[in-house]
């Protein structure tokens, strides 16, 4: 089985699924892009527990976790199969690095996770199983679960980290008419460089490091699937996919490591 190096996405609103914009564009290719993995293990910025948890579902269910959008969105599945085996070994591979994890049979698969892989995987014929955040540990956290997950990658699987490279709702402009914000701008960039670069020191302490942080990520949720993605590199540079801003601020940028 061919090695898959892990990916970071940035999956912005639940509208990606329907919307034609340059990011769903880039996802609806990358699968072509990418080896075809033996299963995904998609850490999502939409589920957050105590503790890691690996959903072991046979048939995850599709959770329209969002409010307020237009019905077509909810008459949307996405009916791929689970990955239990996948997510006992994910939670074997965490305990024998120190990390107190566990499994969960109910959890499906939440807009994080289907809404990308229903445009980089259409058929559904995958197995995913998804893997929880633990906001609010930090970024050291979240790259020291990566590097648990690491020997996943030389075992065919993605490890694919859903969540945002910019992510202030508040500070959304929906008639920004393709104008990029520059507070945002100059934190992706910053996040960019860091990971071409390898430097996951820096990545480690981006809140005291990176320009315009707190502005960035209010809160760390949607950067936190990046931090386990660059984990499981192992302190490989990253290489940039794809470049977008929606809203002004929404980054929709996604990197993949080697």
């Amino acid at each position: 089985m061919a090695r898959i190096g892990p990916v970071f996405i940035s999956h912005g609103s639940p509208m990606l699924a329907l919307n034609k914009t340059p990011a769903h564009e880039f996802l609806a290719r990358l699968g072509e892009q990418l080896p075809r993995p033996k299963a995904i293990l998609c850490i999502s910025a939409h589920w957050e527990t105590p503790k890691p948890m690996a959903s072991t579902a046979a048939k995850p269910e599709t959770i329209h976790d969002f409010s307020g959008f237009p019905e077509p969105l909810y008459r949307l599945r996405y009916p791929a199969p689970g990955a239990p085996e996948l997510a006992q070994h994910a939670i074997e591979l965490l305990r024998a690095a120190g990390i107190e994890s566990t499994t969960d049979a109910g959890q499906g698969l939440d807009h994080g996770a289907w809404v990308p892989l229903m445009l980089m995987y259409a058929k559904a014929d995958i197995p995913v199983a998804q893997l929880s955040i633990q906001f609010p540990k930090d970024a050291r956290w979240h790259l020291d679960l990566g590097r648990a997950l690491a020997p996943l990658c030389d075992e065919g699987v993605l490890v694919l980290g859903s969540g945002s490279a910019v992510h202030n709702l508040r500070a959304l402009e929906f008639n920004a008419n393709g104008n990029i914000t520059p507070w945002a701008q100059e934190f992706e960039h910053w996040l960019d460089q860091m990971i071409q670069q390898g430097d996951t020191d820096a990545l480690a302490n981006y809140r005291q490091q990176a320009p315009h942080a707190a502005r960035a990520h209010p809160r760390d949720e949607h950067i936190l699937p990046l931090f386990v993605a660059a984990g499981a590199a192992q302190g490989k540079p990253g290489k940039l996919l794809h470049r977008s801003f929606e809203a002004g601020s929404l980054a929709m940028s996604a990197w993949a490591w080697p």
